[in-house]
């Protein structure tokens, strides 16, 4: 059978915000994070992120993570995990997450992909994320 290619869409609130270690550097602060989140949309669920960010004078400049979520995609309940990778320049940020192959259990298995976070002007976070599923 062919893989299914579908796209998901959807919001995310983040519930906590758990600041690990802060490690000031020559032009930069680096910040180790753990980061809830419950998901609306086509994605149902929670999540927890281990964040690593790095500050710069101008601001946020980056950060990677690996995320668990928990939940449902288009009502097929499972597990996987995310990779973020994410940076700004000029003020405008760029935020990527990538399906961690082999990650996905239950109803899940199988999955792959890729997707983005969009942070409106308000704050709000948003999702897409293009998947395939076999």
């Amino acid at each position: 059978m062919a893989p299914m290619s579908e796209n998901a869409t959807g919001t995310f609130d983040i519930t906590g915000w758990d600041e690990k270690a802060t490690e000031e550097r020559t032009g930069a602060k680096m910040d180790r994070v753990i980061v809830g989140k419950v998901f609306q949309g086509d994605l149902t669920g929670t999540s927890t992120t281990e964040l690593l960010s790095v500050h710069t004078e101008a601001g946020p400049a980056a950060y990677v993570a690996l995320e668990h979520f928990e939940g449902t995609l288009h009502g097929r309940q499972g597990t996987f995990v995310l990779q973020h990778s994410a940076g700004a320049t000029d003020g405008v940020q760029w935020l990527k997450w990538q399906i961690v192959p082999t990650s996905g259990t239950s109803e899940l298995k199988g999955l792959r992909g890729e997707g983005q976070i969009i942070v409106g002007p308000d704050g709000g976070h948003s999702y897409t994320l293009g998947y395939e599923l076999d």
